[in-house]
């Protein structure tokens, strides 16, 4: 594994390039991402192109022996592009303009904001193709990022109507699906059809699901006309995005199959502090993060490239400036962070950023220098780090063991209709993982299209869309199966189905949901009331033969008594860890975790050998051993 950072040239003195290279390459780094938000530099005015700049910048790294991610600037189009074309910028849900002054200011959907990409993406596409220190090129900056990749424009309206034109064929056709007959909602022609949004109450469901389809198209469209540009100038270099936490405004695993690589901007202190974790893990875990955050993101992200190829292409490591409050990583926090990576597969874990920037909105996001220059904390840990993986062996593929199935049309689903205030597949599928690494399993997270062949345990936490196929899949696997609360409970069109939920699961699990009521709670308390004369072995679990049904959530103490029997049964040799420790296994190596406050000692016989570390863990410790 490689280490990276990344790196604004345009924010410092020419004079400094030259030493800022040299203590990356002393450091232990061997690539540097530039340039994804330089536009205003590369091109102060409509059609002045500035390039010497950029080319110094890249000769200085390359002199260095660096290897640069160059990124496209199409996350901050210039203030002269915007005045040009002032309809290009988002709308939001409220019908208000996001206005030119920080970043992502731009609709997916306007055509003439597309062809300027197109022009400045060929433009240095063509200068930096076939630069030797070029080693791989980063679309735009986090998709979506700011809730950007959702717009309610006229570009938007306009491509969505044509979008459904596309789908349905007749308006007709979308009147039956939507089930438009009910509140007198039924259309004579597309172009009658405006977004959902603004509406008195609540838009129609299905509505507003095809309109979340169509953005996360609108998306993927975008990235592609990117990629394809860059490998027709560029070849034999990786295209790469970079994804962020816990977001799921598109669909990460159809933007994932137009690139070679894709990666994620791990900042798991601000996540913790920004998501749904209790009052008690906040405070837990303020300096190191939940124990899942981080690697739920990588095993989420490497199964969004057909190749499981996967990156970190932003890694905190200090405080940071966007969450409600911004605590220092524990010492030790980020060479952990950087090993687990590692442990997952990661290719490559670059870190954000540099040098601490003195001025504009990220003046307070900690990087490897203090803006004075001086080394901060995480400096010292990234030298130590890059020695170690250095004297490492390869750690090998990752096991295929335990598949979670995530598919981001699920949280959309639960997103529109949650019918209890919280409820939210995606935040179930990570309590779900959660409970299985507690387990020391190593889990592989996969859509409901990836094939299952090979999985002992196969876990389904919550996916209210199923269709034959993927149930086909799940029996043909010989796995065993755990299927969540409102599973089956859609059909495509966002109905309930026929037969009532689970759908199509019904022929593996002979049940039907009667009533689903919400109670108030932390999290939402879902319960189900099921028909059926399968076995129960405990209130509100249902089996038949190697499926597993679990009729409410939370689950978490069915969970933790099904978890370890059906692994048992898998022959999955489950090793319930200490708290706050977790594992994580490669064909050669066995990694341990200590994200606990407190000294932990591991269970006996995880290593053949240690190669780093001891038994005895101490808070942000690391022990690496060969596979037993």
């Amino acid at each position: 594994m490689k280490l990276g950072v990344c790196y604004y040239p345009e924010h410092w003195p020419e004079t400094c390039w030259a030493d800022d290279a040299r203590r990356m390459a002393e450091l232990g780094i061997s690539h540097v991402r530039i340039g994804e938000f330089a536009w205003s530099r590369i091109e102060a005015r409509a059609g002045s192109l500035t390039w010497e700049w950029l080319d110094r910048a890249v000769a200085v790294l390359a002199n260095a022996g660096l290897k640069v991610v160059m990124g496209t600037p199409t996350a901050t189009p210039p203030k002269w592009l915007v005045d040009t074309m002032p309809e290009m910028i988002a709308i939001d849900a409220g019908g208000r303009p996001r206005r030119f002054g920080s970043r992502r200011h731009y609709c997916f959907s306007h055509q003439g904001y597309a062809g300027e990409c197109r022009r400045i993406v060929t433009a240095m596409a063509q200068r930096y193709g076939n630069h030797p220190a070029v080693a791989a090129w980063q679309t735009d900056n986090e998709y979506g990022c700011h809730d950007t990749a959702i717009s309610y424009s006229l570009a938007a309206a306009q491509a969505f109507r044509e979008w459904l034109a596309g789908k349905y064929g007749d308006v007709a056709s979308l009147n039956m699906a939507w089930g438009n007959v009910f509140w007198s909602m039924e259309y004579a022609a597309f172009g009658e059809i405006d977004l959902p949004n603004l509406t008195v109450t609540v838009p129609n469901p299905a509505h507003e699901l095809d309109f979340r389809r169509f953005a996360s198209d609108q998306v993927v469209r975008f990235n592609r006309m990117q990629a394809d540009i860059l490998r027709a100038h560029s070849p034999g270099r990786d295209v790469v995005h970079n994804f962020m936490g816990f977001f799921t405004q598109f669909d990460h695993h159809a933007v994932g199959a137009d690139l070679d690589v894709a990666s994620w901007d791990s900042y798991p202190l601000g996540f913790l502090e920004q998501f749904w974790f209790s009052a008690e893990d906040k405070q837990r875990y303020a300096r190191q993060g939940h124990p899942d955050i981080a690697a739920f993101h990588h095993d989420l992200y490497r199964g969004c490239q057909k190749d499981g190829r996967w990156w970190v292409m932003e890694q905190q490591p200090g405080p940071v400036n966007w969450a409600r409050f911004n605590p220092a990583p524990l010492p030790g926090m980020v060479r952990l962070w950087t090993l687990e990576a590692m442990a997952h597969g990661a290719e490559l874990v670059s870190y954000f950023r540099w040098r601490q920037v003195p001025f504009a909105q990220e003046q307070m996001h900690a990087g490897l220098l203090r803006p004075d220059g001086v080394e901060a904390e995480g400096a010292g840990e990234v030298r130590q780090v890059a020695q170690e993986i250095a004297a490492l062996p390869d750690p090998g593929p990752p096991p295929r063991q335990t598949a979670l199935v995530f598919d981001y049309a699920s949280a959309w689903v639960t997103d529109i209709m949650p019918q209890g205030q919280g409820f939210s597949a995606l935040r179930i599928a990570f309590e779900y993982y959660s409970a299985l690494r507690r387990l020391g399993l190593d889990i592989d997270i996969v859509s409901s299209n990836a094939e299952l062949e090979g999985y002992a345990l196969v876990v389904v936490p919550c996916q209210p869309i199923v269709d034959q196929p993927f149930v086909d899949r799940l029996a043909a696997s010989g796995a065993q199966v755990v299927i969540g609360a409102a599973t089956g409970s859609k059909t495509a069109d966002f109905a309930i189905p026929p037969g009532l939920a689970p759908g199509p699961l019904a022929a593996q699990l002979p049940l039907r949901i009667a009533r689903v009521e919400t109670l108030r709670g932390q999290p939402c308390q879902w319960l189900e009331q099921v028909e059926t004369k399968l076995d129960q072995p405990r209130p509100g679990q249902f089996a038949s033969g190697k499926f597993h049904y679990l009729a409410r959530y939370p689950a978490i103490d069915l969970l933790d008594d099904l978890l370890p029997q059906l692994a048992a049964a898998a022959e999955l040799g489950p090793v319930p860890l200490p708290d706050g420790v977790r594992v994580r296994r490669t064909a050669n190596l066995v990694f341990a975790f200590n994200y606990s406050a407190d000294e932990r000692t591991l269970p006996e016989g995880l290593f053949a050998a240690l190669l780093s570390g001891s038994q005895t863990l101490a808070p942000a410790g690391v022990a690496i051993g060969t596979a037993p």
